[in-house]
């Protein structure tokens, strides 16, 4: 995508599937194109993303991203961006 966005992955089946979380974080990474952020909302049942995700991410992408938490959000999800460097 070229625009900055956000993608949900907290609810549903992902409440108790990290790796379906881990799984389809990466796939929204991919999505995203070069220059642009996508922002990963996880569930609050796992924590801080930054301690599962973002060794995964940067398996898979390397210096290609660059990555920060956002922040808890009134729901209990974590936000989790991901830049695609330019």
């Amino acid at each position: 995508m070229e625009k900055n966005w956000s993608i949900s992955l907290e609810h549903e089946d992902y409440e108790h599937d990290k790796e379906l979380v881990i799984v389809d974080a990466i796939d929204a990474v991919q999505q995203t194109a070069k220059g642009y952020y996508v922002n990963v909302v996880t569930p609050a049942v796992f924590g801080n993303p930054d301690e599962y995700l973002t060794k995964e991410l940067f398996s898979k992408f390397g210096a290609e991203i660059d990555v920060m938490f956002i922040d808890q959000c009134g729901c209990g999800g974590y936000v989790f961006r991901v830049w695609k460097r330019g």
